[in-house]
């Protein structure tokens, strides 16, 4: 169980340091580990919720949170969190079907990970650069575009435990181009928990979750997070991101191919 302890300090510390990375490394770990997709998936799902609560305190005290926004995304997600838990109920009869689903499933959304992590920063100077009257939507189309990126964002998050992060804060940029990153960044932490929590007892409704397995991780990454954050900067975000891109593609493209 030692192994375990050491994945939660590894990914700790690497999301510590660089904001992304916990769904994206922590599931492909579990399952190198042995560990059955559908189990991975639900039991790193409560894993961010308790992780990210933590982020959202901070962000909170700094006032980085804009709650309407993030209303507006839950609107979206929660539903469709609890609609991808019905059809994965039903597929639960045939454990080799819904295995697999998750695991190609996985391996595209880690594909996709992977792109907006190393184009993060193209996208969001483009949504900033263009961010004129063509780009600045406002009233019920813009509280539209969110909630429909919520309603993804829910069903990608709960199949895969994969997306939160990197596809949700890439998505908020391109809806927000003119919000703070910090503000943006502390928004998709808090619609992240209440994802994550809703399809991480969903999950574990089903069984699909190793409650000793969740203790051991948290073990490690609790640590991890709190010396990765003192460790931030050091490291050049050029080399780290195109780092984690890569690996990123190597496990997907086994997932899904």
């Amino acid at each position: 169980m030692i192994g375990f302890v050491v994945a939660g300090l590894v990914v700790g510390f690497i999301v510590g340091m660089t904001g992304v990375g916990g769904g994206s490394l922590m599931t492909p770990i579990l399952l190198w580990f042995g560990i059955p997709p559908a189990a991975a998936v639900g039991t790193d799902l409560l894993y961010a919720a308790i992780t990210k609560a933590g982020g959202v305190y901070v962000h909170q005290k700094n006032k980085n949170i804009d709650w309407t926004i993030t209303g507006w995304l839950a609107l979206g997600s929660v539903p469709a969190a609890a609609l991808t838990l019905l059809v994965l109920h039903n597929l639960h009869t045939d454990t080799q079907v819904m295995n697999a689903v998750i695991k190609h499933a996985l391996g595209w959304a880690l594909l996709f990970t992977a792109v907006a992590i190393v184009f993060k920063q193209q996208i969001i100077g483009f949504a900033q650069k263009h961010a004129g009257e063509k780009f600045k939507m406002t009233g019920s189309r813009l509280n539209t575009l969110t909630v429909i990126t919520g309603i993804l964002l829910g069903a990608i998050v709960t199949l895969t435990s994969i997306g939160a992060g990197a596809l949700g804060t890439v998505a908020l940029f391109l809806l927000y181009p003119l919000m703070a990153t910090k503000r943006l960044v502390g928004t998709e932490i808090a619609h992240a928990v209440p994802l994550t929590l809703v399809a991480g007892l969903g999950h574990a409704s089903m069984g699909n979750m190793d409650w000793s397995l969740l203790g051991y991780l948290l073990l490690g990454s609790l640590p991890g997070i709190y010396l990765g954050s003192h460790l931030t900067g050091r490291i050049s975000d050029n080399v780290l991101r195109p780092c984690l891109a890569t690996m990123l593609v190597f496990i997907g493209y086994k997932l899904a191919f």
